[in-house]
């Protein structure tokens, strides 16, 4: 299974995979379990508070369950905490939790934030 960031999952509802590496839309094509952070949800509202994008998480997750079968992890958030609690290398919450909830079973996580590639060996871009 694999895990997306935040902004893949802006980048694949606005531009539908184009500008994606070759690696990256390869695993996207081919993985059957592609899930996200349950905070990503939290954090996509978050931005359209903001105005920094134009939709809520309901429409864009609906888009891309439909499209992509994107699920939403369902792993113990006292998990997920205890685990992005060793994470002190953000003060980020969303990183951390993003992070974390791939990280307790070692999943790759689809990332271009260059802070997750330089602490969690599985991120990929």
């Amino acid at each position: 299974m694999i895990y997306l960031d935040t902004h893949v999952v802006l980048w694949l509802y606005h531009r539908k995979g184009e500008g994606l590496s070759g690696r990256v839309r390869q695993l996207i094509e081919y993985e059957p379990a592609i899930l996200i952070s349950p905070i990503i949800l939290l954090e996509l509202d978050y931005l359209h508070e903001i105005g920094r994008t134009t939709l809520g998480s309901a429409h864009v997750f609906k888009y891309l369950h439909q499209r992509i079968d994107l699920q939403v992890c369902q792993k113990s958030f006292i998990d997920v905490v205890r685990k992005a609690s060793q994470l002190s290398w953000t003060r980020d919450p969303f990183d951390r939790i993003i992070t974390a909830q791939s990280a307790i079973e070692r999943n790759t996580l689809i990332t271009k934030d260059k802070i997750i590639q330089d602490h969690y060996e599985y991120a990929v871009w």
